[in-house]
Parts: C-alpha cells; structure tokens; sequence
C-alpha cells in the first residue's frame, strides 16, 4: 500500500514539472513575441519619424530653391511658368535619384508691399503620407527702415529725440536722446558753426546726448543715387490710374486728404510772404509758401494705385485713408500746410511724400504739428526756414525722413530756442519696412521675415 501512494505521489511531482515546462514554454513565447512585436513597432516608428524628418528637410530645400530663384529674378512668381501653381519638383539624392517631392504655392506681393508669401510641401515617394510645410514670408526691406536718412551733416539738440535706426553720410552732434542704431560713415568731420562750432574737426559722432552705446562710426555709406526715386515714373503712373495735375496757374495746388479716403484738391490763389533765413546763410528773403486764398476744391477718390502727381508747388494736409504717394516736378517743394494723421496707425494707411526739391513747414504752422508720412526730399531738405522770434510748442512726425541737404526744424541761439518748434521727436512706423509708400525706393535683395511649419 504504501508503495503504490509513494508511486502517485512521484507521479504527481512529474505532472508538476511537466506543467510548469508546458507553461513556461508558453510564458517565453508569448515575450518573445511580445519583445519582436514591440521591436517591429519601435522599429516601424523609427522609419515614420526619419521619413518624416526626411520630407520637412525637402520642404526645406523647396524654400531655399526658391529663395534662390527670386535672387536671380526678382519678379518672378510664377516658377518660370504662366500658371498660378501649385509648382511640384523632383527631390534627388546624392546618386541622382528621384526620391522624393516639393510641391511650392507663391503667392505675389500685395498691392503696396513688397512681401512675397511662399508655402512648401515635401514628401518622400516611399511614404508619400508623410508630408511636411513650410511657409515663409520674404520682401525687400525699404530705405524707409530708417527714422531718420541724411546725405550731410546734422545736429540733435538737447529736446529732440529718434526713435529707430538713424543715419548720416557725414558728421552727427547728438545732444538729444535715442534708441536705435545711430551710424555715421565718417571717422571724423569739420562742424560748421552753424551746428555750434567753429571749423572745429570732431569725431563721426559726438555730442552730449546718448545713450553713446548705440553710436557706431565709420560705417558704409548709403547711396543717395539709388535712393533717388524717378518722380518721371510716378507722374506716368498717376496719368495712366492715379490722379495727375497739370500746372494750376495759380501758387500750385493744395491737397486735403479725408478721413473717407478722399482728396480735396484746390489751387491756392495767394499767399502770404514772410522774412527769413536758411541754414548756412545769413541773407534774409521772402518765402511765399503759406496759404492765403484757395479756390474752391474738386473732390476725388484716392487713387486704387496710390499715384499723386503735381506739376507744381504742393501743400498737404488732413488725414490719410489709404496708401498713397504725391510726387512734384523738377524744381518744386512739397509744403506741409498743417496736421497730417493716419486715420490708423496700423499699416493700412500710409502717406509718402517726395519733392525733387524740398520739404518746408511754413511760418504760420501749428504750434503743435504732427506729421504722418515718409518724407523724402531728393536734392533739397526737409527742413524750416529761420523766422525771427517765431516759437512753436512741438513737432511729432511718424513716419521716416530722407534728406539730401541739410534739415533742421529748430533754430538756437547757444541753449536756447529762437525759432522753430522747441521739442521734436521722430518715430520710425514700422509698417514701413516692408509696406512702403507706393514707388518709395527698396533694397535689391529679398530678407526672410518670418519662418514657421504649418500643419
């Protein structure tokens, strides 16, 4: 009896060990299918995630050949096409061989802008689901970008402040405040007296204003021949769409601009004459450059192309609703009759203003003026006569000026103001880097704006 239960007993440890083999056979099988499973996966994945890496790198190169076409024609947004695309192109490897896609939408500079808005699309042919976009947006940066441009040297006086980059071909007396780049493109300069000094060699920037961290001298110069704009080009294009006047007959036209995005247009039948000085002479004559009769107005639209043309003398003011640029002829100055404004300061309204002679502001000014325009004065300056005893509060301007010649807006006598506005600031709008007024000059080469991947 005893034999037999000891029997059973060791065969129930074999049936213990055979059971547990049997499971445990299964236990390693089902890891091991686990583990290679899960391999499969991770390995599946990798292959996903390096295609798609793959395909946002093609997207890449669609930006950089394009970036690369406008570089050597600059108008072209069509891919050397008629067709409004998409534009698709092969995508080589090393071997020269076709293995993968860029698909590239380009949309044109709006009307006023510069900015060119392009989207590329990759993909690799193994696994054309993985697709990756760019977009960029690139424009030609305006001679705008500057607050303030000058072919000579000038003098900041100690209540006059910039806001944005500043430049000058010659010699700066900074007394006043900024905070921008403030450039010069000389090492040294003869200062005149009339900016305070008696023939005196200073350095390319000196004075007691500041903060001096953002003065740098000697810097390239910029070339005012480029910088000349071919007002022939903006009196054709006013004819053709814009709006075009012919010599008023009279002392020229005065341009009212509407906050309903309309000009009044009147010919100024006499003004009022008043002794002064320019800068580096002591002569007094007679300007007649403030308004004292006018006819009455003939009302228009702003023009859809934003072309303003005046065979004459031009005073300007009001507020601007729309984008528009007003040109003279040859000889002619544009005055700033009073208080221009944008109706918004937000890009959608701007106002260029370029006389092939200067730009004034009249004796009988506001005694707090605000300027809203890119101001370019081609072989004159922008400027305001000297007055005797005439003291005007404040000058705001927002906007740029470019001067050929020498620009002023106060008149001092040691420390202090003897005409012209007291306080002056200008104010760079930055809209105007890439949205310059129409026909305002712009740089050769396209910069990258902005970069980011959509989805």
């Amino acid at each position: 009896m005893r034999q037999i239960i000891k029997k059973i007993k060791k065969d129930e440890k074999g049936n213990i060990l055979l059971f547990a083999m049997v499971f445990g056979a299964i236990s390693f099988a089902v890891i091991i299918v686990g583990v290679a499973g899960y391999a499969i996966s991770e390995n599946r994945a990798s292959i996903l995630k390096h295609n798609s890496e793959e395909a946002f790198q093609i997207a890449d190169a669609g930006i950089n050949y394009y970036r690369w076409h406008l570089a050597h024609d600059k108008t072209d947004f069509f891919d050397n096409t008629s067709s409004t695309g998409p534009y698709v192109h092969d995508y080589k490897d090393k071997s020269g061989n076709v293995i993968g896609h860029f698909s590239l939408q380009i949309g044109q500079p709006a009307t006023g802008t510069t900015i060119v808005v392009m989207t590329s699309t990759g993909w690799l042919n193994i696994q054309p689901q993985s697709r990756r976009s760019i977009k960029v947006r690139l424009g030609f940066p305006s001679l705008t970008d500057y607050a303030f441009l000058t072919n000579t040297d000038i003098w900041i006086g100690t209540d006059e402040s910039t806001h944005g980059k500043f430049h000058s071909n010659a010699g700066i007396r900074f007394d006043g405040t900024g905070d921008a780049p403030i450039t010069s493109a000389v090492a040294t300069y003869t200062c005149k007296p009339y900016h305070g000094c008696s023939n005196q060699t200073k350095p390319g920037i000196w004075g007691a204003g500041g903060p001096s961290s953002y003065w740098s001298f000697p810097q390239p110069a910029k070339d005012f021949n480029i910088i000349t704009v071919d007002l022939a080009q903006i009196r054709t294009k006013a004819q053709e769409d814009g709006l075009y006047f012919s010599s008023s007959g009279q002392q020229g036209w005065r341009l009212e601009f509407t906050s309903s995005g309309q000009v009044k247009a009147y010919k100024v039948s006499a003004t009022n004459c008043y002794a002064a000085q320019d800068v580096a002479s002591s002569t007094t004559f007679w300007p007649c450059i403030d308004i004292k009769t006018t006819d009455t107005p003939d009302i228009y639209n702003m023009p859809a192309n934003g072309y303003i043309f005046a065979e004459d003398t031009v005073w300007v003011d009001g507020t601007v609703k729309g984008r528009a640029t007003v040109g003279t002829a040859t000889g002619e100055s544009i005055i700033i009759n009073g208080n221009i404004t944008y109706a918004a300061k937000d890009g959608t309204n701007v106002l260029g203003l370029i006389a092939e002679r200067d730009i004034l502001v009249p004796h009988d000014s506001p005694n707090n003026l605000e300027i809203d325009a890119a101001l370019l004065a081609q072989n004159g300056a922008a400027k305001r006569y000297y007055y005797s005893g005439n003291v005007k509060n404040s000058l705001t301007l927002y906007g740029s000026i470019i001067t050929a010649n020498i620009w002023t807006w106060t008149w001092v006598s040691g420390s202090t103001v003897v005409s012209g506005y007291r306080y002056t600031s200008s104010t760079y709008d930055a809209n105007l880097t890439y949205g310059p007024p129409p026909n305002f000059p712009v740089g050769s080469e396209y910069n990258l704006i902005s970069w980011e991947e959509v989805r």
